[in-house]
């Protein structure tokens, strides 16, 4: 499958009561490697492995491969050597798309990224995010969840600093 998304830095933290949310537990191996890029997921009570490779160089543009996991599996897996992160997603309704909003937990506490997917190439091209988003990472590698993982937010501190980005505190 080919997933067509872009990732934005969140300039503040939009109003989120009413919006669908759920905790996701993200697992990269092997935890060896500096970018790995498959994972282990769970995301509520869904588990799943994924692979995502960006397609030509363009991070923008991922094959994505998923293999659905049961709990055992999952809890089997979690067991290999890996890097991990935590975060709550939030659906939040913008236009006639929907924002996913990713307030990290734990270590990467202040980080907020906002996802947007698209059906078309044209529509990925031609969007104009909303005044909640304060700069386009998704060509960053250091944004990368595979990057992220195993990372705190002072390690990527200098990093969103090149972005005027500022810890967002969430309170929750």
């Amino acid at each position: 499958m080919i997933e067509l998304e872009r990732t934005f830095l969140a300039r503040f933290l939009p109003e989120l009561d009413g919006c669908e949310s759920i905790e996701i537990k993200d697992i990269y191996i092997p935890g060896h490697m500096r970018h790995p890029i498959i994972r282990i997921r769970k995301k509520g009570d869904v588990y799943m492995m994924t692979k995502k490779e960006p397609e030509d160089g363009d991070s923008s543009t991922q094959k994505e491969y998923t293999i659905p996991l049961t709990g055992d599996e999952f809890r089997a897996l979690k067991k290999v050597d890996g890097k991990d992160l935590v975060k709550v997603r939030y659906y939040k309704k913008w236009k006639d798309m929907t924002a996913e909003i990713d307030v990290f937990k734990g270590d990467l506490e202040g980080l907020v990224l906002i996802d947007f997917e698209f059906e078309t190439q044209n529509e990925k091209e031609k969007f104009s995010p909303p005044d909640f988003c304060l700069g386009d990472v998704t060509q960053e590698e250091f944004i990368a969840g595979g990057m992220l993982c195993g990372k705190s937010y002072e390690d990527i501190e200098d990093k969103l600093s090149d972005w005027n980005y500022s810890p967002i505190k969430t309170g929750f």
